[in-house]
């Protein structure tokens, strides 16, 4: 299974960059990982990131971006303004959860 080393810290992940373990992440990975794609973390970035996490607990799946908007109550408006151009990976990747089934 490959790893990186992200701020100094080695870490699981898949050949699309996706974390592999659930366990291995954190808020302060998640803005390491936020900065490697250029965005700078609020906490409402955060917000939409552990409800992913949470929502990926029960279900076992990553979260498509209507089920984010939908259950987890975050305007689809917002949703693109906070992680513009592929929303639902950047989601994805940020939250350490699998590349969403829907992105090729």
């Amino acid at each position: 299974m490959p790893t990186t080393m992200i701020a100094g810290r080695r870490i699981h992940i898949d050949t699309d960059g996706f974390l592999t373990d659930f366990g291995e992440w954190n808020e302060f990975l998640a803005s390491d990982l936020a900065e490697l794609i250029g965005i700078t973390l609020t906490d409402r970035h955060l917000d939409v990131l552990r409800f992913m996490r949470h929502d990926y607990v029960h279900l076992g799946d990553t979260p498509a971006l209507r089920r984010v908007q939908t259950v987890g109550g975050f305007p689809i408006r917002e949703l693109l303004a906070l992680f513009p151009d592929r929303p639902v990976r950047k989601m994805a990747y940020l939250a350490g959860l699998p590349k969403p089934r829907s992105c090729v």
